[in-house]
């Protein structure tokens, strides 16, 4: 009997904020066509968009996705300890995209199934790139983070995707696979020794560039027997269109699920003019990013539960159609990180077969599957340190028709306005736990 080899598919992703351009790519260019750490490229370039791409099934699949994942995390917690959470639907697409450019059989339609993958899956996840994403570069490292005096403007929101394959030397990878990669996802193939443990160091740099050092780690060590690993990363930095006055933000208590309190920074934004909608048991409040094609929708319970209202498919579409109203805001900073272990939770979904990859190479099949993410918010954007922004205003806003208070536990989702793509998911349940 045939001893399956081990693919070994990595889902990294990233949140920052606040200033920017962006970018999108594979494994760096070191071109050795056999030597450790070179290359293995197909002969396709990257195709233009196709502008009849079923970006809109992708995105719906996304957008249900999201709300059966969410789920399955929940179920899978502490209900007890209901830690905070943030991941990034559109980076677990990517990644399982990319899968399924090398799946068959029930392998196949159960991704399908799950993700929502619409035929011409590829496609659209191609042309989906070319609406999120901006135009240019990230800035230099010494400039992530860095303040702005107050009186210059906010630059334009970064966000950068780049998908990666990494292969064994002398691993018989299928040319289809490889065709699919390069044309769709900008994926090329580098090769790595996995028994000899560079391989590991290799993965980790990779990630730390493309999420510009925000996640540096992601393996410790990796099985020998290894012989594929995807990567996917996105990074997102953007200001919010109107920040909020640091001035205003006071020590006030936080309901814990528990039922106690803590006391954490405060956030306030005085009456304006914002995306709002309201449900069974929540509401919510839309606050733009500069562009305002980014957008970040903060969802409260309208009760005093103690669970933050589930981010899904359905309250994703209600959000997309909300209107506009005079809203008082305050939420709390957060800063955190989450890890997930992401096979059990597809499992509890349906995807129970992952051995059907023939058309990656002989005798391939899953063997791990890890999702990190973190997200900082402040009164900035999100992870933007110390940049003012605008402020004082020369009158009087008028009064406010709701107002939306996160002060207790609380969900958000960041999604891609023209699209209505999720980006960003999680939930807030003490803001002063940090990684």
């Amino acid at each position: 009997m045939t001893t399956p080899r081990t693919l070994s598919m990595l889902l990294t992703l990233m949140l920052i904020m606040a200033t920017g351009a962006c970018a999108t790519g594979g494994p760096d260019d070191d071109t050795n066509p056999t030597g450790g750490g070179g290359q293995l490229v197909s002969d396709a370039d990257r195709l233009s968009p196709a502008e009849d791409a079923p970006v809109e099934a992708a995105v719906a699949g996304l957008r249900s996705f999201t709300g059966d994942y969410t789920e399955a995390l929940a179920s899978r917690q502490d209900t007890e300890a209901q830690p905070n959470t943030v991941y990034s639907p559109i980076s677990l697409g990517y990644a399982f995209a990319m899968l399924r450019a090398g799946a068959t059989g029930d392998t196949a339609a159960q991704l399908d199934d799950v993700f929502g993958f619409p035929e011409g899956v590829h496609e659209a996840y191609n042309a989906l790139s070319a609406e999120i994403l901006n135009t240019g570069e990230p800035p230099p490292r010494e400039q992530v983070g860095a303040t702005r005096d107050p009186d210059e403007p906010p630059e334009d929101p970064i966000v950068s995707i780049a998908n990666g394959l990494f292969v064994q030397q002398g691993f018989e990878v299928g040319e289809p696979f490889l065709r699919a990669l390069a044309q769709h996802y900008g994926a090329g193939a580098r090769a790595v020794d996995f028994p000899s443990g560079e391989a590991v160091d290799i993965i980790n740099r990779w990630v730390s560039e493309h999420t510009e050092e925000r996640i540096e780690q992601l393996f410790e060590e990796l099985d020998p027997e290894t012989v594929t690993v995807l990567a996917n990363a996105i990074y997102l930095k953007a200001d919010w269109q109107a920040p909020f006055e640091e001035h205003r933000t006071e020590h006030e208590p936080f309901q814990l699920p528990d039922g106690d309190t803590t006391e954490v920074p405060m956030m306030h934004r005085e009456a304006a003019e914002l995306g709002y909608a309201t449900g069974d048991g929540w509401h919510a409040a839309r606050l733009p990013y500069v562009g305002r094609e980014l957008v970040m929708w903060v969802v409260v319970p309208t009760d005093r539960a103690v669970t933050a209202p589930p981010i899904t498919g359905e309250l994703l579409s209600e959000l997309a159609e909300a209107g506009t109203t005079m809203v008082e805001l305050a939420m709390p900073r957060w800063d955190f990180a989450s890890d997930v272990e992401v096979l059990p939770l597809l499992a509890e979904l349906g995807v129970t077969d992952l051995a059907g990859l023939d058309g990656i190479g002989e005798a391939v099949e899953v063997s791990d599957a890890i999702h990190r993410a973190t997200i900082t918010v402040d009164e900035n954007g999100t992870e933007a340190a110390a940049v003012t922004g605008i402020a004082g205003a020369v009158s009087a806003p008028p009064p406010s028709e709701v107002s939306v208070r996160a002060d207790r536990p609380f969900s958000f989702a960041l999604t891609h306005e023209p699209t209505g793509a999720p980006l960003f998911v999680g939930s807030v349940t003490d803001p002063t736990e940090e990684d």
